[in-house]
């Protein structure tokens, strides 16, 4: 299959109150971090908005633990996608405000996306899978 602008950014869905939320998140961290948030942002303008009710069990949304491997260096990964104040790198929570978290965000099980590391070199990063967890309200 040839390399496509749809390759390197595949459809991605998100839940319509998380959009709102993170478009916030994103833009009072524009002056802190330009870059991921204006990733973020381009990331949200480009989704599909469903209700939380009508999103898949296999996409990536916020508190989705996420198993994918990054394939320059076959590493494969396992985290829980969070809100900043929640981050802890050594428990495996990360942040919708690292590059790795706007990148995950709202792609589906088995999708894969060429992204920005922090030193700015684009990786491969594909989705193995992905498990929901229930928050508390």
């Amino acid at each position: 299959m040839p390399q496509t602008k749809a390759t390197r950014r595949p459809p991605i869905h998100m839940i319509d109150s998380e959009a709102d939320a993170l478009t916030n998140l994103a833009l009072s961290a524009q002056g802190r971090m330009p870059e991921v948030s204006e990733q973020l942002l381009q990331e949200i303008a480009r989704a599909t908005i469903h209700p939380a009710d009508r999103i898949s069990a296999d996409v990536v949304t916020m508190h989705s633990t996420v198993e994918f491997i990054d394939e320059a260096s076959g590493a494969d990964r396992t985290i829980e996608l969070v809100y900043p104040r929640e981050a802890d790198i050594s428990a495996g929570r990360v942040s919708i405000l690292t590059p790795v978290g706007a990148g995950v965000i709202g792609l589906r099980t088995g999708q894969s996306i060429l992204w920005p590391d922090r030193d700015g070199r684009e990786r491969k990063l594909t989705i193995v899978k992905v498990r929901q967890k229930k928050v508390a309200a």
